[in-house]
């Protein structure tokens, strides 16, 4: 499985990132990066000081001006780069992926990578490519200023709110981050530890914020939030001990942007129907973009959108320019003080009939071609192929999709009806290739089952 991935790089740490590949994509970077001035960082994975050390090391040795920022969350990372006028940047983290893996979120510049990049970096990897000059290192602490900084621009909270670090990267900030700027907090797996032993760090799956709505019932607090390894994700859960789908926080948080100015607000390919109808009702121009951190932050950028968000969980805001967990929170937390409970918020919002995300492994890498073929068996339908395949009705729709980020197809289904629901599933099921039929079959019958 090739670590080069579309948004970045990233495999298991001690069976794909092995010293000898890490210090040649390192070279690699360096090739890109030379003569910059770059911020390098690492998240809480146990095998993230044995990265960084590799890549601050190898930038150095190929004439890039290294700023050391320590163990940060990704947000971190990007807000260091503003403040140390850095015009790139590599973060060691795998972001929500399981502990095993590892890789290198990039920054070239001041845009979003693109998948254009990661296969010049690629090529420059193969060919063993590198230069040799005199950089230097610099080690500086982002923390402080960080939490100063952010906690201006966050409302003054006055809620109780439980924080699910998943013993991320995040575990020792975010508690200091909300308390600064006056929330109440309970901390829940805020010790960090590469092992991740409490939960998977992926927040957007249901079944990972199991402890977090039991915490939040038990303390009889205001909502709950929990983070992914390297915060830059976020998922939350209601008063009443509820896990709210990130439709539904994608739609409170684009009417709270939308409340003050009006404008687009960008969203994933995998979101409700409900999500632009509500971005269009409150005044706003939804607009949809590939799922995926890259795609998504491309299109925020270049339609200058006060507000952009995904289903995973990453939430993008223009007086920042790139997402971060921990602030997503307290946009979700300032909107719920001024509008009521988050549980009737998520309440009054329309619902269809939508299914879960459904996660299929697929180790191939010839997933495009699949995905071809399905396209072609599809051709009589109205087909959307701005991410993987989306067959479309007046009435609902069904996508399949790869993963960027993962060895997963990822599939996902909304209708206005129940049995409008299954007809669609129906649909896209008999374009599917035999083996992944019926797996699929299996997994939605055990999601309508559940309806």
């Amino acid at each position: 499985m090739s670590v080069f991935k579309a948004c970045d790089i990233r495999g298991i740490a001690e069976k794909d990132l092995t010293d000898d590949v890490a210090t040649q994509i390192a070279k690699a970077v360096g090739v890109k990066l030379s003569g910059k001035r770059i911020v390098v960082g690492n998240d809480v994975r146990l095998s993230s000081p044995r990265l960084k050390e590799i890549a601050v090391r190898e930038l150095a040795a190929s004439g890039c001006e290294v700023v050391d920022i320590g163990t940060v969350a990704t947000p971190m990372f990007y807000y260091a780069a503003k403040h140390c006028n850095a015009t790139g940047g590599v973060m060691i983290t795998a972001s929500h992926n399981p502990a095993p893996y590892n890789g290198f979120k990039l920054l070239l510049g001041d845009r979003p990578i693109r998948e254009a990049d990661i296969l010049a970096i690629k090529d420059l990897y193969e060919k063993k490519s590198e230069i040799r000059k005199n950089g230097s290192i610099e080690k500086f602490d982002i923390i402080d200023t960080y939490i100063a900084d952010m906690a201006k621009k966050a409302a003054p909270g006055r809620l109780k709110i439980v924080l699910d670090a998943g013993n991320g990267a995040v575990s020792d900030f975010a508690p200091k981050f909300y308390r600064a700027c006056g929330y109440e907090v309970v901390e829940l797996f805020c010790t960090p530890d590469g092992n991740f032993p409490n939960r998977p760090p992926d927040p957007a799956l249901p079944e990972n914020l199991r402890l977090l709505c039991e915490k939040v019932k038990e303390c009889k607090a205001d909502l709950g939030i929990a983070f992914d390894g390297d915060g830059d994700r976020a998922g939350f859960v209601d008063e009443t001990g509820r896990a709210v789908d990130n439709d539904d926080i994608l739609v409170l948080l684009a009417r709270n942007f939308l409340e003050q100015e009006k404008g687009t607000v960008v969203y994933d390919a995998k979101c409700s129907m409900v999500v632009p109808e509500q971005i269009a009702l409150a005044g706003g121009t939804p607009l949809m973009a590939r799922a995926g951190h890259t795609f998504i932050k491309e299109k925020f950028l270049q339609e200058k959108a006060v507000f952009a968000g995904e289903l995973s969980g990453h939430f993008f805001f223009c007086e920042l320019g790139y997402d971060d967990g921990m602030f997503a929170g307290t946009k979700v937390c300032e909107y719920v003080m001024h509008h009521g409970k988050l549980s009737q918020l998520i309440d009054a919002i329309p619902n269809y009939m939508l299914t879960t995300e459904i996660r299929i492994e697929y180790l191939p890498d010839n997933k495009e071609e699949v995905l071809a073929e399905i396209a072609a068996r599809l051709k009589e339908y109205q087909v959307n192929l701005i991410d993987g395949v989306r067959v479309e009705f007046s009435d609902g729709w069904g996508m399949i999709r790869s993963s960027v980020t993962q060895p997963l197809f990822t599939l996902r289904f909304e209708a206005h009806t129940q049995p409008r629901l299954l007809e669609i599933e129906e649909v896209l099921l008999k374009a599917l290739p035999l083996n992944l039929r019926e797996e699929v079959r299996e997994k939605l019958l055990d999601v309508n089952e559940g309806k």
